[in-house]
C-alpha cells in the first residue's frame, strides 16, 4: 500500500509550473499543466538532470542540462518510445500537494 507524502503547497505550484520537492529519499518533479498536478520522478535518466527546474511547455517537460524532452502526463520521451520517465499518483488533499510512494 503506497504512503502518501506531502511534498508542496498548491499555492507553490503556479499554473504551467514546475518545482522540484523532495519526497522521503526521492527527488520529485511536480508540472502544473492548466490546473492538473502530475509528478514524475525528478531525475533525468540521461545524465541525471533536474527535470522539476526544467522548463514546461504546454505537458512537455525539457530538462536544463541536456535538452531531453517527457511528457509530463505519461512520463514518456518524447523522441524513444523505449524511455519512459517514472510518474508518482498525485492527489489534493486541501491545500496540500501529495505523492504516492511504494
Amino acid at each position: 500500500m503506497p504512503s502518501w507524502l506531502r511534498v508542496a503547497a498548491v499555492t507553490d505550484l503556479a499554473d504551467g509550473a514546475a518545482l522540484e520537492c523532495v519526497a522521503g529519499d526521492r527527488i520529485v518533479a511536480l508540472f502544473n499543466v492548466s490546473g492538473e498536478v502530475h509528478a514524475l520522478d525528478g531525475v533525468c535518466p540521461h545524465q541525471g538532470g533536474p527535470l522539476g527546474k526544467g522548463q514546461l511547455t504546454g505537458g512537455i517537460v525539457t530538462c536544463p542540462w541536456h535538452g531531453w524532452q517527457f511528457d509530463v502526463r505519461t512520463g514518456q520521451h518524447q523522441l524513444s518510445p523505449s524511455i519512459c520517465q517514472p510518474s508518482l499518483a498525485v492527489k489534493i488533499a486541501g491545500d496540500d500537494i501529495l505523492v504516492a510512494l511504494e
